[in-house]
């Protein structure tokens, strides 16, 4: 498989944020973004999890130092990941204490409102677990760059734990603490070198992205990962992996994932060549 090429990442995570601290004195604590200022009129019933989804493309985009024009259209795929982050609003809907209507209880509703702000309709699918989803996630973006599906795709993660913390509390085997609510877009666009993906069982059920230690993030952990590596200036090879209830995966890139110019320029003149017989 060829390996794409991670373009611009917009990463906001609450333990860095001048979000709330962890509310109590143990380890069962969760480090809140609280609720994000709605973004228009249109917004203002969005749930938290979909306002901070769009406040991460909107990051990943001044990252690449692009417009909202260069992801708009048909030709970005975008896939969604996420472990938790739709518990809030189910919880809410069932006890009736939010306002929520239930058309945003299903996890698709974060895709569905990042797609209608910024004019994505190109190919998507949505990854439910852990680490591994969204590692299964990368690698679908992968598979349909590689196929011509799309010229870039977006993987987006969204986390969020404060309105269960007191569910998640019950469960110490199942997640890590401190929980860290983080929500990440991550931009791929066709690279070079080869990108492998392997799966195997692993020891217990507990979430866990390695080298991921500022907290449990769950699927946003490979992400979290991801920012450190391009914040350090990280060489070849690049490794992402993680464990979600009994599976361990893991996502390599052999070569330095930016692309070459001879790649670029190969990229531009297929595009050319498409453009040239009428259609996209």
């Amino acid at each position: 498989m060829r390996a794409p090429h991670p373009r611009a990442l917009g990463f906001l995570s609450a333990r860095t944020s001048e979000a709330q601290a962890p509310r109590g004195a143990d380890d069962r604590a969760a480090y809140s973004f609280g609720r994000p200022a709605p973004r228009q009129t249109r917004s203002r019933r969005a749930t938290r999890e979909c306002l901070l989804a769009l406040a991460a493309v909107d990051a990943m985009l001044e990252d690449g130092g692009a417009s909202r024009d260069a992801i708009a259209g048909e030709r970005t795929a975008l896939l969604y990941s996420t472990a938790a982050c739709y518990a809030a609003s189910n919880r809410s809907f069932i006890e009736g204490g939010g306002g929520i209507h239930f058309a945003y209880t299903a996890p698709a509703v974060v895709p569905a409102e990042v797609a209608i702000e910024f004019g994505v309709t190109g190919p998507y699918a949505i990854f439910l677990g852990g680490p591994p989803a969204t590692l299964r996630a990368i690698w679908q973006a992968a598979l349909l760059l590689e196929s011509g599906s799309c010229d870039r795709a977006l993987v987006l993660a969204v986390e969020i734990f404060e309105e269960c913390a007191d569910l998640f509390a019950r469960a110490p085997r199942l997640v890590g603490r401190p929980l860290v609510e983080v929500a990440a877009c991550l931009w791929l666009e066709p690279g070079h070198g080869r990108l492998v993906f392997e799966s195997s069982r692993a020891d217990g059920r507990r979430s866990r992205a390695i080298q991921a230690d500022e907290g449990e993030m769950l699927g946003c952990g490979p992400l979290a990962v991801l920012d450190r590596w391009r914040r350090s200036g990280g060489k070849a090879p690049l490794r992402l992996s993680g464990a979600w209830r009994g599976e361990q995966a893991r996502l390599m890139w052999d070569q330095d994932p930016a692309p070459s110019a001879s790649d670029a320029h190969e990229r531009k003149e297929s595009v050319s060549e498409l453009h040239g017989r009428g259609g996209r």
